[in-house]
């Protein structure tokens, strides 16, 4: 099977024809790097089937890692497909890394509709998981199906996530006994922070810390294949996850989770901007600094503009036919 594909990067008719799955963007990639080693390593992630919720309960049970990372727009998206994580999901995040806001409270359901949908057209392989968005699950439980309903109708969602527990767990059973799986979201909630008065830390008291694992039991017994957990302390987390048979996420959570979600943006060091800078959770790894050099690249492209250095002959590909030659004396 490796190598018809291997051979098949250097036909693209041949590529698409044996590979219809694999996207136009992945086969630009292909195409342009096959022989390195890199490209050989996604080949092998491409050939790996479409995630399923299915499969994150078996991870779990095989004690396997599972991997997941925000994406919001096709391009982070094929970044995330050729990475080979597990899950993707299209956070209302959204709203505060890409469309500027303060919370996540204003984001809509058009909003994560139009997103999911470029998210989908990215990330053919991952499990593509959607925010349901404040004001989606607060009415009856059959208007959040309608809500869940058209993430996966119109976004091409696979699942949605919902923020909540115990309280959340009839509007859970709704939308799962509906055909549409769920992931449950505990601990801290960014769409409650009117409530919890901002970021903070959930668990950290004993009455906390039982609600936690209340919620954990309830969302679990309601229908849900997974459960997110943000922001609570280590132990918490490792008693949640030790008593679920679904797979437990965390955030913040410590590393006795089943898997580990971050930010996109956070994780690479896209944005410098210092309002973004603030809501850096302390909790995040930056494994990147992709701000700082797009900041360096718009410089430089600036500088080279300023002082004529471009567009300079180099850059400059379009000949006058000498036919046509005539038409300009």
């Amino acid at each position: 099977m490796m190598r018809s594909v291997i051979a098949a990067t250097r036909h693209p008719k041949a590529l698409r024809r044996s590979h219809p799955a694999i996207s136009t963007a992945t086969q630009f990639s292909i195409e342009a790097s096959f022989s390195s080693r890199s490209s050989v390593r996604t080949l092998k992630l491409l050939e790996r089937h479409k995630v399923s919720t299915l499969d994150i309960g078996i991870f779990k049970r095989k004690k396997k890692p599972i991997t997941m990372v925000t994406a919001y727009d096709y391009p982070s998206a094929v970044h995330v497909d050729l990475a080979g994580f597990d899950i993707v999901l299209v956070g209302d995040s959204m709203g505060m890394v890409e469309l500027g806001m303060d919370t996540t409270l204003s984001v809509t359901l058009e909003e994560m509709i139009h997103h999911t949908k470029a998210v989908k057209r990215g990330a053919t392989r991952p499990l593509v998981i959607a925010d349901m968005p404040f004001g989606t699950c607060e009415g009856t439980p059959y208007e959040a199906l309608k809500g869940a309903q058209l993430l996966v109708k119109e976004g091409g969602a696979d699942c949605v996530k919902i923020e909540g527990g115990k309280e959340r767990a009839e509007t859970i059973k709704t939308i799962v006994d509906g055909g549409i799986a769920v992931m449950a979201h505990i601990g801290l909630r960014p769409q409650h922070i009117s409530v919890l008065g901002g970021f903070r830390a959930q668990g950290r008291t004993a009455a906390q810390a039982r609600s936690i694992i209340e919620d954990a039991l309830a969302v679990q017994m309601a229908g849900a294949f997974a459960v997110l957990i943000e922001c609570v302390p280590i132990a918490v987390a490792q008693h949640v996850t030790e008593l679920l048979k679904i797979p437990a996420i965390g955030i913040g959570a410590g590393a006795s989770t089943d898997g580990q979600v971050l930010v996109f943006h956070d994780l690479l060091g896209m944005l410098q901007h210092p309002h973004h800078a603030q809501f850096v959770p302390k909790f995040c790894k930056r494994y990147a600094g992709i701000g700082e050099q797009i900041r360096i690249g718009l410089e430089a492209y600036r500088d080279d503009v300023e002082s004529g250095q471009f567009s300079s002959e180099a850059y400059s590909p379009y000949k006058v036919r000498r036919c046509r030659r005539n038409l300009l004396s």
